[in-house]
C-alpha cells in the first residue's frame, strides 16, 4: 500500500505567532529580532508582508529597516512560541500517532492508517489547514506526497495557507524542473559539487544514477539519488517514540567583544552549568567537549574539540574541558560569541574502565558533588547554587541569567594543572 506523508509548516512561524497575540500587528511588515543593545539585532522571522519587501532571515536590523522603512521589530517570545508549537501538535495528534516534529514549526506525518477515519490525504490536509488557521490563529502550508522529502519539497512549493500534492505518477513532473538545493540536504557545498558535474536541477539528479551519485558525494550522494528516486522508505517517527540525543550544546553571543582567556573562561562556565543541567535532565554524560568561538571582525566561527577521560556530567568536567581547549585559540581577533557542546554521548551510569595512572576516585567524587547541587537547584530554583566565578563582572547580556553549580572553577584549572 502506498504510504500517504504530510509535511506541515507553520508559516512564518515566529512572526505569526507574534500577530496571533497582538492582532494590531496582522497584515503589518514586521520583524521578530533579537536585541541590538546587545548586539543581537538579527532578523530570525518576518511576515509575508516583510518579506515581499525583500526582507530576509539573517539580515541585521538596520539592513532590514532599509529595505522596508516602515518596518514594526518586535522582541521573540520563545515561551509563546513554544505553546503554540505545542497546540499544533495536539491537533496533528489527532489525526495520526506518527506525527515527528522537525523544529518549533515543522511536522511530518503518516496518515496512511487515517484514511478510513478523516478522508484521503489531501482532506485531511486541508482539514489540518484549516483547524490550525481557526483555533491558532496561524496559518499553515501542506505537503502531501510518498515520502517524506517530496512532503517537505511540497510544503515549501505554495505558501502561505496551501496544500499541494505531489504524487508518484506524476512527481518528475511536478518537480523535475526543481533546482537541487531546493531539496533538503542539498546545502551550497553540495550544489556546488554537482555543479561541477552538470547537475542542477532535481530530475538531473535521477538521471545522474546511483553510481555517479555515490562517486560524486559518498554516501551521502546514494541516500539523496534514493530519495530523489521515490525509493528510500524512511519512515515517520511515532509521537511516543524517544529521541535520544546525539549532542548537547549552549551558546551566546556576548554583550561585548572578549578580548582574553579570563573573559571568556567566565562565559563558557555558565554555558557549562547550562549543558551539565540538561545532560542530568537527559540522563546522559558526555565522552567529549567541544567549543566554538566566532570572532569579532569575520563573523567566522572557529572550532575544538577534545575526548574526555572519563564520561561527565559535572560542569567542573565540561568547564575544564572547555579551558583547556580555548587555548588552541590564537586571539587574532576579538571573540564575539562562544558555545560549549557536549559530544559523543552515552547513558548515564554506563560502565566505566579505570585508568591505570588512577584518577577514578576523584572523578567520581567530583560528579557526585555536582549531582547534590543540580538537585538543591531543582527543588529551590535555578541559582540557588552558583559558582563563586560568576560573581564578578561577565560579559554576558544583561538579563540572561548565569547559571553554574560550586567548586567548577577551581576543579578545572586544578585539572589544567595550574
Amino acid at each position: 500500500m502506498e504510504r500517504i506523508i504530510l509535511h506541515v509548516d507553520i508559516n512564518n512561524c515566529f512572526a505569526s505567532i507574534e500577530a496571533a497575540l497582538n492582532p494590531s500587528l496582522k497584515g503589518r511588515a514586521i520583524a521578530v529580532c533579537g536585541s541590538e543593545k546587545e548586539r543581537h539585532g538579527i532578523v530570525l522571522a518576518k511576515s509575508e508582508a516583510a518579506k515581499r519587501f525583500g526582507v530576509r532571515t539573517g539580515d541585521t536590523v538596520w539592513q532590514a529597516r532599509q529595505k522596508c522603512p516602515g518596518l514594526v521589530t518586535v522582541q521573540p517570545h520563545y515561551e509563546q512560541y513554544l505553546r503554540y508549537s505545542a497546540m499544533a501538535r495536539r491537533i496533528y495528534d489527532s489525526y495520526t500517532d506518527r506525527v515527528e516534529p522537525f523544529g518549533l514549526d515543522e511536522c511530518w506525518l503518516d496518515v496512511t492508517g487515517s484514511t478510513k477515519l478523516f478522508g484521503s490525504g489531501e482532506k485531511i490536509a486541508h482539514d489540518i489547514r484549516e483547524r490550525v488557521k481557526r483555533e491558532l490563529g496561524v496559518t499553515v502550508s501542506v505537503g502531501v506526497s510518498f515520502s517524506k522529502l517530496f512532503a517537505k519539497v511540497g510544503s515549501d512549493m505554495k505558501k502561505p495557507d496551501a496544500v499541494t500534492v505531489i504524487d508518484r505518477e506524476h512527481y518528475m513532473d511536478i518537480v523535475g524542473d526543481l533546482s537541487a538545493d531546493a531539496v533538503m540536504g542539498v546545502g551550497r557545498s553540495t550544489s556546488e559539487i554537482l555543479h561541477r558535474h552538470g547537475i542542477y536541477t532535481v530530475r538531473d539528479i535521477a538521471q545522474a544514477g546511483q553510481d555517479n551519485m555515490r562517486r560524486f558525494l559518498g554516501k551521502n550522494g546514494l541516500d539523496l539519488w534514493r530519495q530523489i528516486s521515490g525509493t528510500d522508505g524512511l519512515p515517520v517517527a511515532c509521537s511516543y517514540s524517544v529521541n535520544v540525543p546525539k549532542s548537547v550544546s549552549s551558546g551566546i553571543t556576548t554583550g561585548e567583544d572578549m578580548f582574553n582567556r579570563d573573559e571568556i573562561c567566565r562565559v563558557m562556565l555558565s554555558l557549562s552549568g547550562e549543558v551539565s543541567a540538561r545532560l542530568r535532565d537527559e540522563q546522559m554524560c558526555a565522552c567529549g567537549v567541544q567549543i566554538g568561538v566566532r570572532t569579532s571582525e569575520s563573523l567566522k566561527w572557529h572550532q575544538y574539540q577534545m575526548p574526555l577521560e572519563y564520561p561527565v556530567q559535572s560542569v567542573s568536567g565540561l568547564y575544564g574541558a572547555a579551558c583547556r581547549l580555548i587555548g588552541q585559540y590564537d586571539w587574532a581577533s576579538p571573540v564575539r560569541s562562544v558555545s560549549v557542546r557536549a559530544v559523543n554521548l552515552c547513558p548515564a551510569g554506563s560502565a566505566l574502565q579505570q585508568n591505570m595512572l588512577g584518577g577514578l576516585e576523584e572523578y567520581e567524587k567530583r560528579e557526585r558533588a555536582d549531582e547534590a547541587a543540580y538537585k538543591i537547584c531543582k527543588r529551590y530554583g535555578r541559582g540557588a547554587v552558583a559558582s563563586a566565578g560568576l560573581l564578578f563582572k561577565t560579559k554576558m547580556p544583561s538579563g540572561v541569567r548565569v547559571n553554574s553549580l560550586p567548586g567548577a572553577e577551581k576543579n578545572a584549572y586544578k585539572q589544567e594543572g595550574s
